[in-house]
């Protein structure tokens, strides 16, 4: 039995059942194994969760990632990457609302594998910020502090909080919108302060 057997039962069973419904026992039952066996490789249910949340959410920042280390022109990599972001968001939520329903949940309890997770994306957002800078495509200073308010001010078309904007018929001209205001800010490079 493998950690990686036991979260592949994990997803098929909050699949059926949703996180209010799901025990570690259920898990055990559909692996056909003891509780215990569980439990040699995650302490509790909230650590199982936890796990089951961060290799969801894993599977969002690592096509994210390929995108950062790219070389390239970095405004074209930064909104490659946002899009990307605001693509794997909403297809999870258009194509299986309930398993979307179902991660949100679990991701809302498991706060701190969701900062670790915002805490990724922000370092991707940096390096291709710091690209931008070093080739003086953006004036930007601390690409940090620009990264962040990226990503706040992109919050609409990625925070599971707005899933349901998500189906808008302009949200795409809306992103336009907010790209565009962004590019010229990096462009521009107000200094970002804390």
């Amino acid at each position: 039995m493998t950690p990686e057997r036991i979260l592949d039962a994990a997803e098929e069973v909050l699949r059926r059942y949703g996180p209010a419904k799901t025990t570690v026992v259920d898990v055990a039952r559909f692996l056909e194994v003891s509780h215990g066996t569980i439990y040699r490789h995650f302490a509790s249910k909230a650590a199982l969760r936890d796990a089951v949340a961060e290799r969801w959410l894993h599977r969002v920042s690592l096509p994210l990632a390929e995108i950062a280390a790219e070389q390239g022109a970095a405004a074209e990599r930064l909104h490659r990457w946002l899009r990307q972001l605001m693509v794997l968001k909403r297809q999870k939520v258009l194509d299986d609302p309930e398993l979307f329903a179902t991660y949100s949940a679990i991701a809302e309890e498991a706060r701190e594998v969701v900062q670790a997770h915002i805490g990724e994306l922000v370092t991707q957002l940096t390096q291709i910020i710091e690209s931008g800078i070093s080739t003086q495509a953006f004036k930007v200073t601390d690409a940090h502090q620009a990264a962040k308010a990226v990503f706040s001010a992109t919050a609409r078309f990625h925070h599971p909080a707005h899933a349901l904007e998500w189906r808008d018929p302009n949200i795409d001209a809306d992103f336009a919108q907010v790209w565009q205001l962004l590019l010229v800010g990096l462009v521009v490079g107000e200094t970002f302060k804390q």
